[in-house]
């Protein structure tokens, strides 16, 4: 299942878009060899676990130009890069604890040409800044994760949708999401066909604050 698969769903992708995804492959299959960042089993489903289910983020969520994305254990880029693919006017800090998935990210990035991404190897406690929106794919139950990027999220919203956090997650989330009453879940299998996101979401979790 190759990049034929993203173009399916995303229709008015320009050359240089086209031509940065169907490089994903190569690259991640080279440096996958080097240091494990994807299960084998992954790796030869690249376009359909990794690519497509990160880009899923976009079908809820269109980022205006000049918006700045947090992606809080990114891995090998995922879903920051396929983002950044998809949004080349959108700045993407991608931030990793594991020192040799960051390397995979910056040669991934160099190897695309990208220009609109940073990496860190760090702890997203030690992140400077505040951002749009934080992406992630389940790295952490959500009221963990809501702790860690505590103070992360900008207060003035630049999109129709409040600023928050947009988080790919899978399964029964009943009993994690409970105390959230203003979240909202989306159902990837509402906008793609396949059969692995029969149980895969985007969950939206809007910022509160104190007024």
């Amino acid at each position: 299942m190759k990049a034929e698969l993203i173009f399916k769903y995303f229709t008015t992708l320009n050359d240089e878009q086209k031509q940065q995804f169907i490089k994903l492959e190569a690259l991640y299959q080279d440096w996958n060899q080097k240091i494990n960042v994807v299960s084998r089993k992954d790796i030869d489903e690249l376009y359909l676990r990794h690519v497509l289910h990160s880009v899923g983020i976009a079908k809820v969520q269109v980022f205006n130009e000049g918006a700045h994305i947090l992606d809080v254990g990114t891995g090998g880029g995922f879903p920051g890069i396929p983002l950044a693919i998809l949004f080349p006017n959108v700045k993407f800090t991608l931030v990793d604890a594991i020192g040799k998935k960051i390397k995979v990210v910056n040669e991934v990035v160099e190897g695309l040409g990208l220009k609109n991404v940073e990496a860190h190897h760090s702890r997203v406690e030690e992140i400077p800044g505040q951002y749009d929106f934080i992406v992630s794919r389940a790295v952490a139950a959500m009221p963990t994760f809501v702790h860690w990027t505590k103070g992360k999220i900008k207060k003035d919203s630049a999109h129709q949708r409040k600023n928050g956090i947009l988080y790919l997650k899978g399964g029964d989330l009943t009993e994690e999401l409970k105390g959230y009453e203003t979240v909202q879940i989306f159902d990837l299998n509402e906008y793609f066909e396949e059969d692995f996101f029969e149980t895969k979401k985007v969950v939206y979790l809007p910022q509160k604050f104190k007024g």
